[in-house]
């Protein structure tokens, strides 16, 4: 359940970022957005998520070309996320690009969303500097105190409960060990600095 607190930081990041996108969103976005981070077969892409990333986000607001567009994708990175789904960010970006059609946003502003959403796919290391920033913010996570971390890994393995043991800390593997083998896990200085020692320290403690 999300305290007074919890939404009240919400709600700000929420004005913010509209206040920066100089738009009005629809009347019951920012309900229907919160209802989707907290469905309930959700355990990691949940509303702390969202939480975790925005508070990421309000301390390097200003390493942001286009900051109302950078926390706009945060909002929506995850906002259509099903367990067997294969395009849950392709989705995600539709839902964005239509809340931005319908606020009068220009098609340069769709197109930089729909990068910055698509790029939380973390195929390929972006290039695009609010893209750099937006993914560090996503992998945070890997960065946290090891408690926190362990939660996250956690979580991950419930939202995955339906695969088999075997098959599952395969894949993960593979995951985990395709972001240790980077040259650098983050592309910002802020985020390299404040989280690249821990999260290797964290992915060689968890495949150890």
């Amino acid at each position: 359940m999300l305290s007074d607190q919890g939404m009240s930081q919400l709600a700000h990041s929420w004005a913010r970022t509209w206040e920066h996108l100089n738009l009005a969103p629809n009347v019951g976005l920012f309900d229907a957005l919160v209802a989707a981070y907290n469905e309930p077969h959700r355990r990691y892409h949940t509303i702390q998520h969202l939480q975790e990333c925005l508070a990421h986000f309000s301390q390097v607001t200003q390493l942001a070309l286009h900051p109302g567009e950078v926390e706009i994708a945060l909002w929506f990175h995850d906002a259509i996320y099903e367990l067997k789904g294969k395009d849950n960010e392709r989705r995600s970006a539709e839902w964005a690009l239509h809340a931005l059609s319908q606020a009068g946003a220009q098609p340069e502003v769709h197109a930089r969303v729909e990068g910055l959403i698509m790029a939380t796919c973390h195929q390929a290391k972006p290039i695009d500097p609010d893209q750099q920033l937006l993914v560090d913010i996503d992998l945070a996570i890997l960065g946290s105190p090891p408690a926190r971390f362990a939660e996250y890994d956690r979580q991950v393995r419930e939202e995955y409960s339906w695969v088999p043991g075997f098959l599952y800390r395969m894949k993960r593997k593979e995951v985990l060990k395709s972001f240790l083998a980077r040259q650098a896990i983050y592309s910002t200085p802020h985020f390299s600095a404040c989280f690249e020692r821990q999260a290797r320290d964290n992915l060689k403690s968890i495949l150890a």
